[in-house]
């Protein structure tokens, strides 16, 4: 069995630690962790793989979303196959309408547990009604006002060099 720490990306404290079967997909995961927090499953989601400093990796998409239907599915993966270790960590993307987003870490590992139901073993706090507003910011400074020139086209006088009559419209 895995217990598992998912935290909800929100001011105030919302957490649950669950335990559930190391052989559960993502899928499971991902409906067990929507019932959880109060939510119906139904609405896209993705599990992205991340490192140690919550760096956002490969998305695993709840569907098949390739033109060639052999793209990846939670359902492609058991938990014991992404969370191998103790403090292995995923995020979690629920309803990219609202962008609800979770942190999910394994706690710990306990190799004697029988598999059983998933459960719920400790819940802090609840959701709030709406989800959180997301910020979308860049690490560096945002150098796009001002007296800013990009490196790139600091050797063009003008922006019309980039034209020639034949492409005139």
């Amino acid at each position: 069995m895995f217990k598992v720490r998912v935290i909800l990306d929100t001011q105030e404290d919302v957490i649950r630690t669950i335990k559930v079967s190391e052989k559960y997909n993502l899928e499971q995961l991902h409906e067990f962790i929507a019932k959880c927090f109060g939510f119906s499953g139904l609405e896209m989601a993705s599990f992205y793989r991340t490192d140690d400093e919550w760096n956002q990796g490969e998305e695993i998409p709840l569907f098949d979303m390739s033109d060639s239907n052999t793209g990846i599915t939670m359902k492609n993966y058991e938990l014991d196959s992404i969370l191998t270790t103790a403090g292995s960590k995923l995020i979690y993307i629920y309803d990219f309408m609202n962008m609800w987003a979770f942190y999910v870490e394994l706690v710990e590992i306990d190799t004697d547990a029988e598999a059983s139901a998933p459960q719920v073993i400790l819940s802090v706090g609840e959701p709030p009604q709406k989800a959180p507003d997301k910020q979308f910011v860049s690490d560096e400074e945002d150098n796009l006002g001002g007296d800013h020139v990009d490196d790139e086209f600091e050797d063009f006088d003008d922006y019309n060099d980039f034209y020639s009559d034949e492409y005139n419209l």
